[in-house]
């Protein structure tokens, strides 16, 4: 499971183990291209890596920290 983020809970929710962050828009090509990979990667590693996405046009604080 990939669970979404917010500028709210991000920081909360990434602070502890190892996490696999996914920064995407809805206007973003290869960002949809790519999704369904890290579904199935979260699928097969959500035991051991916290997968999350967030999306940079609604989360700009967070986006921005990364860059």
């Amino acid at each position: 499971m990939v669970t979404e983020l917010t500028d709210q809970t991000f920081d909360e929710k990434t602070n502890n183990g190892v996490t696999f962050t996914d920064f995407w828009a809805t206007w973003c090509g290869p960002c949809r291209m790519q999704s369904p990979v890290i579904e199935q990667l979260a699928e097969e590693m959500g035991d051991k890596v916290f997968f999350s996405k967030v999306d940079v046009d609604a989360n700009q604080e967070t986006a921005a920290k990364f860059g």
